[in-house]
């Protein structure tokens, strides 16, 4: 592994480094060595995670070597220990000055993310260095716990006093190995990720949870969403210890919102009536203890009782006094029309005081909640809502923070608050018609009230925090923080280190265009007054059909939002524009919900790789998931197409509270800081989720693509001064569209020459044959292009990394479960067909009965994936088509049933495995086992209940379709319709049994003759 000297730092790194890496690993350790706080931009594509890991381990363990050489020379007293090595080159650039240092210095290593995927990904590299720290990763119960009791509690806040309860009484089996396992060498020394952390506990019968914290008390690197960092609550529940700590935030370009949001919130009524209730029926059952000279806890478990109440029933009444009185404080503002009402932030304070919450009351009402919510949510046999105590709870400790002494209060207070606004405004949410009937309900659940919100709008505020908290110093790095100089003024901090990194690329591996007018001749614009008119949205459909002729493989097209995309895309459909896309690339539209991203992507991912299509496009937005997390590598992302400029909605609240905010900080001109101008911010927002979705295009060194910047306002010097480094000499001003398709003809023609897809003609050459009506999978493709293809679904598809698809995993298990529901087929004639090899058919066709094929149509906002199906039945000779009348033809059309089964049941397996914790997952694959040994329909209806909670898992319900017997499939579809508003797709035909289907097929196929 090559190693090379930066700063005096040896650093190991896995192939020679490019020289954009070097600088990026120096500036790394300059902040390192020097404690103060850098900001680096790096494209995507050069490496940075790697750089960042390797750099930061070398660092850290050159600091302890130059320890370990002070130490030895106090010993030698001045003699050299290597005659030719004097210990003075071993090197003192990581020990601060001549301070004696010790291990226990050395410090820690904080690597925050965005999300525990991307985490996920950051913890593979590390894999794939030779450093090995030891590792943490901390996540939440929802993610970690494997307690079946607590996971099938329906609110979080229950799971977490339950979870406390039973961790406090030892009645957790799980929990009480954490001792004992939390030493064990296999796992102190592994590097695992969330998923492989949750595979250990239930392997080893140990507390996920519980031992992800016991290894954070030893890690020399901990992982974390940067959530647990930045929100105050989070980081005292996680006990997160930051003094003398390393912080690095890596995508940075997330973080001013999240530091925003985290010390945010919206009190909205129902918050307010739902704790009103629950004190309401804590008071009935204290009045009726009270009334029987009983204790209150004594109906209920040794758990309850553990956590019983330690407040009487007059302090209760004092907590129902001071709800009413808040909420009365709230409504008592007449809120004109859906303006809202604003105050400066100092005026929360005024509000609160209504309702008795002060700086001398706050601590005894905090500990009142605490003691409420606790109390209710370990009582068995009842549940009641305790986010309304829990969010209150919350907001005291982040209104009240800091302990100041009666004199310092009103100092404190106006530091608290200075940069943020109250804003008062109506509910016109749909929370009432959620809440049920209940009889404990206030009068204040059944009407109209005013949502209390209380607005950050400096990320500054959280991120003094941190530097309070005594930290080494903080990395903020991205491919997308351009412009620097207002990313850093946000944040209130120095940056004395700033990094803009040049692209690993050629500038023939780019093309870059502004289309300021369509094929006819229209200016494009999705300015607010233009993004509507028919002309303009003709002009740009005609625009993207015409590119999707000239740029291979897959595209990829991003709109400024949702209902844009939504409207935009109704007008193509109604006019003829989508049709002409969808012959050439079909359309894969980004869903709004999590449930169905998965199988959108994949579906874009099977048509581009398919070699009989000319590719696919994906039609995304700015901001949403597939701008974001996902890799579009190679030929999944050969030509980005960016609609508008997604500005933030300019009559929304915030945003027009966002620009005061900042107008106002302007005017002061506070010395030293220099904040943005309102204006300044608002575009800075559009183009930083512009640079995003550009940044999906060129992911690594090899990789080429072009971008299509599809709205007259680019031509604007200014707008184009705003695109990465690595773009904006690369821009292109075209006048006329011909021109733009000649060229960028071109610039393909050129760069498939110097760098061909091998894989891509490999799979082609080699499957052409294969694709046979027996169903048989492409079998003879090449091993290269398969290696390649599980490799480029670990990139895009983090959740497939998880499970390499060909290992022996319950997903063989579920699909023979599958099979074997109508008939026993011999071990002999399953086919091994895994996972990866239905990603690569692109398996979406429905069979004879058509069983889950309905919902997959209904889950897909896109045509293409049931073009697949049709032309894939058609290839196969189409089920409907074949002529039965030899037993030889029935048995291939058995044969195709019977894969077509298996496939399906691998790929639910797969998306349930994704959607549910592994616990849960582990309940349903048993329940399905149950049902097949009992036969009992109403059994497996009633473990299966747990998917009819969460409306993301009511696709899974229906998904359990394929395995219901015959008999049973009418019942379980009715069943479908009451719990989720919607059936499987039941035909009368599905109830017969394989027998009857078969004399039914026998006596059509003679009829036929």
């Amino acid at each position: 592994m090559p190693s090379l000297s930066l700063s005096g730092v040896t650093v190991d790194f896995p192939f020679p480094p490019y020289d954009c890496q070097k600088d990026y690993m120096s500036k790394v350790i300059e902040c390192l060595q020097k404690k103060v706080n850098g900001v680096l931009e790096s494209p995507t594509g050069t490496g940075k995670t790697l750089c960042l890991l390797c750099a930061t381990l070398a660092w850290r363990d050159h600091f302890k070597d130059t320890i370990s050489a002070r130490k030895i020379a106090e010993r030698l007293g001045g003699k050299e220990m290597f005659p030719n090595t004097p210990l003075s080159s071993w090197g003192t650039t990581a020990t601060d000055g001549d301070k004696p240092t010790y291990y226990t210095d050395i410090p820690k290593i904080i690597y925050a993310s965005r999300t525990h995927s991307q985490l996920a990904q950051v913890i593979n590299e590390l894999k794939n260095t030779s450093y090995r720290p030891k590792v943490c990763v901390l996540g939440s119960r929802e993610q970690l716990c494997i307690n079946q009791e607590v996971m099938r509690q329906e609110s979080n806040h229950i799971k977490v006093h339950m979870c406390r309860g039973k961790v406090s009484t030892r009645s957790c089996v799980y929990y009480n190995n954490v001792e004992e396992k939390s030493t064990d060498r296999d796992l102190v020394n592994s590097i695992l990720d969330v998923e492989d952390l949750v595979k250990f506990g239930s392997k080893q019968r140990v507390c996920p949870y519980y031992l992800s914290r016991s290894l954070k008390q030893q890690a020399d690197i901990i992982f974390m969403p940067y959530n647990y960092l930045l929100d105050p609550k989070s980081r005292r529940a996680h006990n997160i210890e930051l003094n003398g700590a390393v912080v690095i935030f890596d995508e940075a370009h997330n973080v001013e919102k999240t530091c925003e949001e985290s010390t945010s919130f919206d009190l909205t009524p129902y918050d307010v009536a739902s704790a009103i209730t629950s004190v309401d029926r804590l008071l009935v059952e204290q009045a009726k203890a009270a009334s029987h000279g009983e204790s209150v806890s004594e109906d209920f478990n040794v758990e309850s009782l553990n956590s019983g109440l330690k407040i009487d029933i007059a302090t209760t009444a004092k907590i129902k006094q001071i709800l009413l009185d808040l909420e009365a404080a709230i409504d008592s503002y007449d809120v004109p029309g859906d303006r809202g009402i604003t105050k400066p932030g100092i005026f929360i304070y005024e509000l609160l005081e209504r309702a008795h919450l002060t700086y001398d009351t706050k601590t005894n009402i905090y500990e009142a909640l605490e003691q409420i919510s606790g109390y209710i949510a370990g009582q068995s046999g009842i549940f009641l809502n305790t986010s309304g105590l829990q969010k209150l709870a919350e907001i005291i400790q982040l209104v009240f923070c800091g302990e100041p002494l009666e004199k310092d209060r009103a100092q404190q207070m106006e530091a608290n608050t200075a940069h943020f606004k109250v804003h008062i405004h109506k509910d016109t949410s749909s929370y009432k018609k959620k809440q049920s009937t209940d009889v404990w309900a206030s009068s204040s659940s059944k009407k109209q009230g005013n949502i209390l919100s209380y607005w950050c709008f400096s990320p500054g505020f959280s991120m003094q925090d941190l530097v309070n908290q005594g930290v080494r110093c903080i990395i903020l790095t991205s491919g997308t923080l351009s412009p620097l100089s207002s990313f850093t003024s946000e944040l209130r901090i120095e940056f004395p280190v700033r990094l803009e990194n040049k692209h690993v690329i050629e500038r023939d591996q780019i093309f870059v265009s502004v289309i300021a007018r369509g094929p006819d001749g229209q200016q494009l614009s999705s300015a607010f007054d233009r993004r509507f008119v028919p002309a303009n949205m003709a002009s740009l459909g005609n625009t993207v059909a015409n590119l999707t002729r000239v740029v291979p493989h897959g595209l990829l097209v991003f709109f400024p939002s949702f209902p844009l995309m939504e409207k935009t895309l109704e007008y193509w459909r109604a006019n003829g524009h989508a049709d002409r896309i969808e012959n050439i690339k079909p359309m894969f539209v980004e869903p709004k919900g999590k449930g169905t991203f998965t199988e959108v992507i994949d579906g874009y991912y099977n048509k581009v790789n398919d070699p009989a299509s000319k590719g696919g496009s994906f039609f995304a937005v700015c901001r949403g998931k597939a701008s974001e997390g996902l890799d579009f590598a190679d030929t999944f992302g050969r030509g980005v197409i960016i609609t508008g400029l997604p500005f933030p909605p300019k009559m929304d609240p915030r945003v027009i509270l966002k620009m005061q905010f900042l107008d106002e900080m302007s005017r002061k001109k506070a010395p030293g800081l220099k904040y943005l101008s309102g204006q300044e911010w608002y575009k800075q927002q559009a183009f930083r989720a512009v640079n995003q979705a550009i940044g999906r295009v060129i992911r690594h060194k090899d990789d080429y693509g072009a971008i299509f910047l599809c709205d007259q306002r680019f031509k604007n010097s200014d707008a184009r001064a705003q695109l990465p480094s690595w773009v904006r000499p690369c821009v292109r001003l075209y006048d006329g569209f011909g021109n733009v398709v000649r060229d960028v003809s071109q610039f393909f023609r050129v760069a498939q020459k110097i760098r061909p897809m091998l894989e891509k003609k490999a799979a082609a050459e080699s499957s052409g044959p294969d694709f046979q009506s027996s169903g048989s999978t492409f079998c003879s493709s090449s091993p290269r292009f398969h290696t390649q293809k599980a490799k480029v679904l670990d990139a895009h598809l983090p959740s497939l990394k998880r499970r390499r698809l060909n290992e022996h995993s319950a997903a063989n298990g579920m699909a023979k479960i599958c099979v074997e529901y109508e008939y026993e087929v011999p071990e002999s004639q399953r086919r091994p067909v895994n996972l990866l090899d239905a990603l690569e058919r692109g398996d979406h066709r429905e069979d004879a009965d058509g069983l889950v094929g309905e919902e997959q149509a209904h889950h897909l906002s896109t045509r293409s994936l049931q073009n697949d199906k049709r032309m894939d039945d058609e290839l196969r000779g189409g089920k409907r088509k074949i002529k039965l009348v030899q037993e030889k033809k029935m048995s291939v059309s058995e044969d195709v049933s019977e894969e077509g089964k298996a496939n399906r049941a691998k790929k639910f397996l797969a998306e349930m495995k994704k959607s549910l914790s592994q616990v849960n997952f582990d309940c349903m694959v048993q329940a399905l086992q149950r049902y097949k040994k009992t036969d009992d329909l109403d059994v497996l209806l009633t473990e299966t209940a747990l998917l009819t909670e969460d409306a993301n898992t009511h696709g899974l319900l229906r998904g359990f379709y394929q395995f219901v017997r015959p008999h049973h499939k009418k019942a379980f579809d009715e069943k479908c319709q009451e719990l989720t508003g919607q059936g499987c797709g039941y035909k009368p035909d599905h109830s017969l049994s394989k027998d009857e289907k078969k004399a039914l097929m026998l006596q059509s196929g003679s009829s036929l003759q």
